[in-house]
């Protein structure tokens, strides 16, 4: 048992916050599982950015010296692969978001 700081209560040493008055003793933190779960949602946004950028690029680059139809065909294609690309990251964007809600600190 230690003693809260503020209403020097008398409170269990694996308690978060003090039952009388609520002062936070220590704050919980995340395990390594939920850990893991962070860095791969912030590293798969960071990835799906570089991705849908540097395809953008490549892209626009390829498509300058094609012709009326050939330059449609390109331009078509490449908003369908974006397209497809943005469905994948607001998936998996939401699963990973939910696996980090769901491993948070309590």
């Amino acid at each position: 048992m230690i003693e809260c700081p503020s209403c020097e209560h008398k409170v269990s040493v694996s308690a978060n916050s003090c039952p009388q008055c609520g002062a936070v003793l220590r704050k919980p933190k995340r395990g390594i599982f939920g850990k893991i779960v962070i860095f791969a949602f912030w590293a798969f946004n960071l990835l799906m950015v570089l991705w849908i950028w540097g395809g953008t690029q490549n892209a626009v680059e390829s498509s300058k010296g094609l012709s009326g139809a050939e330059a449609a065909g390109a331009a078509i294609g490449t908003g369908l692969g974006i397209t497809l690309l943005v469905i994948i990251w607001l998936v998996g964007a939401i699963l990973l978001g939910l696996m980090a809600l769901l491993t948070r600190p309590k």
